[in-house]
């Protein structure tokens, strides 16, 4: 897989962790008695929207959204589907990291090669490696984002789970980019076997054909002298090896026709 489809993996993973941390705190803050934060909410309304000055029905809907939006969350808190999201939360936050060391690992392993290997890509060199930089930036970036938001601006247990789930994949991450690093070369070397068997088959190919040519070049040569040869001299015969000189004068010698 590229660089560039993993950055996008990673990226994707963290934009989920960031939702489902948010969610997690919506939901968590919403657990236990509703009635005092409902209470309170209408009491920040009539204090924004006091009698001489009635709200908008925009605002009126938009004050009902919120205390519904409340409600349901209280219910899920309470139903304990927070519980859920913090699994999802370490799903997603174990195929960041695992995609950022995939992705570092694939960058590594093409600097090694354009050291020794002529590079034949389409993007010139200067873009390549900008694209690397940029990569690497972002993907650093993006653990500090998530460092951020998960250990101080988060529930105590999301940092918790940031800690673990980042020094389980520190470890793992290190041994997997060695393994990736091994698995690419070796491709890279099986990819080399397969083409040059794809230039031998090739050569071959081109050899069988040229000779094929070669032959039927010989033999419609053949066939165009001895064509010619039968027309300007009949007397040798229409087969391909003309009659000899004895056999001509046997041909001109009298039939003797024996009956029974």
């Amino acid at each position: 897989m590229d660089p560039l489809t993993l950055f996008a993996l990673a990226n994707g993973a963290v934009s989920a962790v960031k939702a489902g941390c948010k969610l997690y705190k919506d939901i968590k803050g919403a657990a236990g008695e509703v009635k005092d934060v409902l209470k309170d909410l209408d009491d920040q309304f009539k204090k924004l929207h006091p009698a001489d000055k009635p709200p908008t029905v925009e605002q009126k809907n938009q004050f009902i959204r919120e205390k519904n939006e409340v409600i349901e969350l209280n219910k899920k808190a309470n139903q304990g589907q927070h519980e859920g999201i913090y699994r999802e939360i370490g799903e997603h936050l174990g195929a960041y990291y695992d995609n950022f060391h995939k992705c570092l690992a694939i960058m590594e392993e093409e600097e090694r090669r354009a050291e020794k290997e002529v590079y034949t890509g389409d993007a010139s060199l200067g873009k390549r490696a900008l694209q690397r930089v940029l990569m690497r930036k972002q993907l650093e970036q993006m653990s500090v984002d998530l460092r951020e938001l998960m250990v101080y601006q988060s529930p105590p247990e999301l940092g918790a789970l940031y800690t673990e789930v980042e020094a389980m994949m520190q470890h793992m991450g290190a041994t997997q980019r060695v393994l990736i690093a091994k698995k690419m070369q070796s491709e890279r070397v099986s990819e080399l076997r397969r083409k040059q068997q794809m230039q031998r088959l090739h050569t071959d190919i081109a050899l069988g054909i040229g000779a094929l040519v070669i032959v039927c070049a010989i033999g419609l040569t053949f066939s165009i002298v001895i064509e010619d040869r039968i027309r300007k001299y009949p007397q040798y015969g229409t087969n391909w090896i003309p009659r000899t000189e004895e056999q001509r004068k046997k041909d001109l010698e009298p039939k003797i026709y024996v009956g029974r």
